[in-house]
């Protein structure tokens, strides 16, 4: 803004003159847009990275939550099917030992028939040969002898008698013999039935054992992924655990965050509705203005120029305030309030006078009392739900 025919001096005044008119008309005008929270930025900054690590927290628990209900399942579910092997182990055990009693008792029922098979071959051979030395006997004694008849020392009808005598003996061994072979063969018969279920109870002994060695194998694998989840859900647990007290924790952090910044809101009301010292009683030490050009450099060195004199306009509506220090040093080095000031970029740019030309007049227009941003004592980046005078990549409240 120009004024034709007014000197460079008289312009300042003017200029100073509207500022002073103007603050009460953007104070208002500020504080109508405002949000009710005045905190500061950095604290601003601090809410919504806590909220952000919290909600990251919250899904991680979830997320471990889900993992651990899951292992948990799996467990249960093996743990349910060990039952079922357990059980099927237990079955094929008591099967196993029934098929050991049954093939002992049919060894020994095996070993009873081979001893009889035995004594069964011993009699029919013992039948055998008293027939026939009977039979040579009676031969060699003279007992059956046809010419006897001829010769008179023995009638027809004693003959008959004798041979009919010796007949009868003869089909009696016969008999027996016969009888002695159908029981040895019966016998062997018996002993072929009892090898061949002997056989079968071997077959199927060697089966059941078979199953048992699978069962033990499916049980050692169920008992193995059952350890091997259990690692995995006491694992899990202590990470739940720590998630637990990391979010307690961050919970605390976020609710004392938020004591601070109803503190710094009551601050920003009372600073808002304070008394404010004109800026003719400000006496500027001699290195107020290169402190504060390069704070506006740190703060707002890539901004528009307006951004900058907002910025330099923030710092001496603080050092106007009967709230905040009275000097320019005192407000930028309050504790929590400018950030470059805590982190150490301000004190490097100080060394370095980083400072640009436009820094150095915007610090020289807030000194002059000049002010964008009305009575606004708080900037930052933009963040939802914080509304107020933008200016470049700032909202001033």
């Amino acid at each position: 803004m120009r004024f034709i025919g007014r000197t460079k001096k008289e312009e300042t005044k003017i200029k100073k003159v509207l500022a002073y008119l103007l603050v009460p008309v953007l104070a208002v005008s500020v504080l109508s847009h405002a949000p009710v929270s005045r905190a500061t930025s950095e604290t601003q900054q601090k809410i919504k990275e806590a909220e952000e690590e919290k909600k990251r927290l919250e899904e991680e628990k979830n997320k471990n939550k889900e993992n651990l209900d899951n292992l948990n399942g799996k467990r249960d579910s093996l743990r349910g099917e060990l039952n079922v092997l357990d059980g099927e182990m237990e079955e094929v055990s008591d099967h196993l030992e029934d098929l050991e009693d049954q093939i002992e008792a049919k060894l020994a029922e095996i070993e009873e028939t081979r001893k009889a098979l035995e004594d069964a071959i011993a009699t029919e051979e013992k039948q055998y040969d008293g027939m026939v030395s009977r039979v040579r006997a009676k031969y060699e004694r003279g007992e059956i002898n046809y010419f006897s008849v001829f010769t008179g020392d023995m009638s027809f009808s004693e003959f008959l008698k004798t041979a009919d005598y010796f007949i009868r003996i003869e089909n009696y061994d016969r008999q027996k013999l016969d009888e002695f072979k159908e029981n040895r063969r019966h016998i062997e018969e018996q002993k072929a039935m009892l090898e061949k279920e002997e056989e079968e109870l071997e077959q199927l002994r060697e089966e059941t054992r078979a199953d048992q060695e699978k069962i033990s194998g499916l049980i050692g694998q169920a008992k193995d992924a059952i350890n091997k989840y259990s690692g995995e859900i006491a694992t899990a647990e202590a990470e739940a655990k720590k998630i637990e007290e990391d979010l307690a924790a961050k919970e605390k952090d976020l609710a004392y965050l938020k004591q601070k910044l109803a503190e710094e809101m009551a601050m920003s009301r009372k600073a808002a509705n304070g008394t404010w010292r004109d800026i003719s009683e400000v006496t500027f030490d001699e290195n107020d203005r290169y402190l504060l050009a390069n704070l506006i450099y740190c703060e707002a060195g890539g901004e528009p120029y307006d951004g900058q004199v907002a910025v330099g306009a923030v710092v001496i509506n603080r050092v106007l305030s009967g709230v905040y220090p009275d000097t320019v040093s005192g407000v930028i080095y309050q504790k929590s309030q400018f950030s470059p000031a805590g982190s150490g970029r301000l004190a490097i740019a100080l060394a370095q006078n980083k400072a640009t030309a436009s820094c150095y007049q915007a610090a020289d227009e807030a000194m002059s009392g000049i002010t964008n941003v009305g009575t606004c004592v708080y900037f930052r980046t933009p963040i939802e739900g914080l509304s107020g005078i933008s200016i470049g990549g700032h909202i001033f409240y």
